[in-house]
């Protein structure tokens, strides 16, 4: 959070930003043409506005702090008769203290959000892309035969399908909105973040994939109850089911809000949409339609984006080479300081969090590990993960290029800009919204959507599996023999775990979201930090054991509190630290109580 200060004589003359988190005085560069005229008061208004309230005249300024420019904002001029005495600020309002013959009025002008329907041409590309969505869960429904066919596709998935699918699994439509809002408010000091699963390939491919490929599983968290015992493989698995619904209910939640505010649209109606119908074609369709959807998703996702890259360079009536110019003038292109500093997001803090985040990610997240087992060989598993990888790269480029652009754009058009738009990850769907051509607009919101969809389909088919295989057989005492009856039990698992994300995403949008899921992602996050380090554990030394894993764990989940809590260390390495202690206390402890099971799986 930032304070500003404008220095004025006739017209604004200087700018001051004070950055309360550096604690740290800057001057802001002036435009070429600031507007003249004199400025009594200002307020904040959305999310990078400020309001400056002049003595006379029929207009305000409005000055942006992202783009660092200005521009006039008209409102209705006083009618005949009226004699201004007095503007200023209240509540996010202007008020005006008239004299209309000699009673003195107060009247009140409110910046209104924009309300507009879609046209019906781009209602109808929603409504076609929603019914492809069911048509491939019913078709892939016929081939569910099984709870092998269910979590696995009965290993029939192609390699570059999964490796389709792991990309847009990864990519939420958080990721979709966010990176390009990331890199529209600030530089490109975490792309390399985005990128880190370039550095973790060799260990996924050589260690990870071979383990879980050789003991022929249906979930990662069999393997700790093969390496440890079945207590770590019940309580890693319940900490990514409930993880799962969590995550679920944010990533309908949040591009709702976005949608919601350029839009218009209900924001129930858009948690309804994606949650229902991701439910109908994950429960029908298992793995496959979640495979097979989200490579239809991908497509939608970049060929859409690199639509926007150019549409966006060619309304800016820059050319490339001059809105190119523009971004690098103003630092947009900047990877981050090379000091080796844990406190901020400098390059080596990106590449270290990175790395043991993919290692996390990549490595232990069932609905990831899921796609390496739904493959026809480990080959094929390992050039899935390739695929991904080489589709990551320059998906990262496009998606920090179209932040970059759109911060090009608004700068030479800051009338085009919402004064109203609370948030900045709403930056590229207000984009979509307000400049695309009409049926290209439908196709983009029906990106965001697919986005999204693509996470919860996942999500729900994997803490379904997790569900299935790891909890309740614990529960009922016995294992499943007959695959038929362990798909109902699957298919009903699905709905209920996608029902209660839904009603989880409708909750938040009723109470305090910022608290709800700060305070639900500091728990979970504690949990899921460790988890990292305790497969690395059972995989790369043999001395380990049960205990000293259990007792890894828990010291991980206390040292991450106490590091977030008490330290100044960067939000971006609480995985690694999470990781590292688990391994490390971990391993210790195991030479300490040496009394459990030290087998190197």
């Amino acid at each position: 959070m930032c304070k500003y200060v404008f220095a004025q004589s006739s017209r604004i003359d200087g700018i001051r930003r004070y950055n309360q988190r550096l604690n740290r005085w800057d001057d802001v560069e002036l435009p070429a043409n600031v507007p003249e005229g004199r400025f009594h008061c200002a307020f904040p208004k959305g999310s990078a506005h400020i309001v400056l309230i002049g003595d006379e005249g029929p207009s305000m300024l409005l000055y942006h702090t992202i783009t660092g420019t200005f521009t006039t904002f008209p409102y209705p001029v006083l009618s005949g008769g009226r004699t201004l005495l007095r503007r200023e600020a209240s509540g996010g309002r202007v008020v005006e203290y008239v004299a209309e013959g000699s009673e003195v009025k107060a009247l009140t002008f409110e910046f209104t959000k924009v309300r507009r329907g879609f046209k019906p041409i781009d209602m109808l590309v929603m409504v076609l892309y929603f019914i492809a969505l069911v048509l491939i869960g019913l078709y892939f429904s016929k081939r569910q035969k099984s709870s092998d066919d269910y979590f696995k596709g009965g290993q029939r998935i192609p390699w570059w399908a999964a490796g389709l699918s792991l990309f847009a699994t990864a990519l939420s439509a958080i990721t979709f909105m966010s990176i390009p809002a990331k890199a529209y408010a600030t530089d490109w000091s975490y792309m390399l973040f985005n990128a880190g699963i370039v550095l973790v390939c060799p260990l996924i491919i050589y260690l990870f994939i071979p383990f879980f490929r050789k003991l022929n599983i249906s979930t990662a968290y069999e393997y700790l109850e093969v390496r440890f015992n079945k207590a770590t493989r019940i309580i890693c698995s319940i900490a990514f089911i409930v993880y799962q619904v969590g995550r679920m209910g944010v990533v309908l939640y949040l591009p709702s809000i976005a949608i919601h505010v350029v839009t218009g649209m209900n924001i129930f109606l858009c948690i309804a949409l994606m949650g229902l119908f991701s439910i109908i074609y994950t429960r029908m369709g298992g793995i496959e339609a979640v495979v097979w959807t989200d490579a239809l998703q991908t497509i939608i996702l970049l060929g859409g984006a690199l639509f926007c890259i150019f549409h966006i360079i060619h309304s800016s009536g820059l050319g490339m080479s001059g809105a190119i110019a523009t971004a690098a003038d103003s630092g947009k292109f900047f990877l981050g300081s090379t000091k080796l500093d844990f406190t901020n997001a400098s390059m080596w803090t990106v590449l270290i969090a990175t790395f043991f985040t993919n290692l996390t990610t990549y490595g232990t997240d069932q609905s990831m590990v899921q796609r390496y087992l739904s493959t026809s060989s480990e080959n094929a598993a390992k050039r899935s993960v390739l695929t991904n990888a080489v589709i990551t790269i320059p998906a990262t480029l496009i998606f920090f290029t179209i932040g970059t652009m759109l911060f090009v754009f608004y700068k030479s058009h800051p009338a085009e800009l919402s004064v109203t738009m609370d948030n900045t990850d709403a930056i590229f769907p207000w984009y979509i919204y307000s400049s695309l051509p009409t049926g290209v607009t439908g196709l983009l919101i029906s990106g965001i959507f697919a986005a999204a969809m693509s996470t919860l389909s996942g999500s729900m088919n994997s803490a379904a599996t997790a569900y299935v295989v790891d909890i309740r057989p614990n529960l009922t005492g016995k294992i499943e023999q007959d695959k038929t009856k362990e798909l109902k039990v699957a298919k009903t698992a699905t709905l209920v775990i996608g029902v209660l994300s839904l009603l989880f995403a409708c909750l938040m949008a009723t109470w305090n979201i910022d608290s709800l899921w700060d305070e639900f992602s500091k728990i979970l996050g504690l949990v899921l930090g460790s988890m990292g380090g305790l497969f690395f554990l059972g995989m790369v030394t043999k001395r380990a054991n049960a205990t000293g894993a259990l007792i890894g764990m828990a010291v991980s989940v206390l040292v991450q509190f106490i590091v977030a809590k008490y330290t100044p260390v960067y939000l971006l390495l609480y995985t690694t630290v999470g990781f590292i202690t688990c391994f490390v206390v971990g391993y210790l402890a195991s030479l300490v109580f040496p009394s459990g099971s030290s087998s190197n799986g």
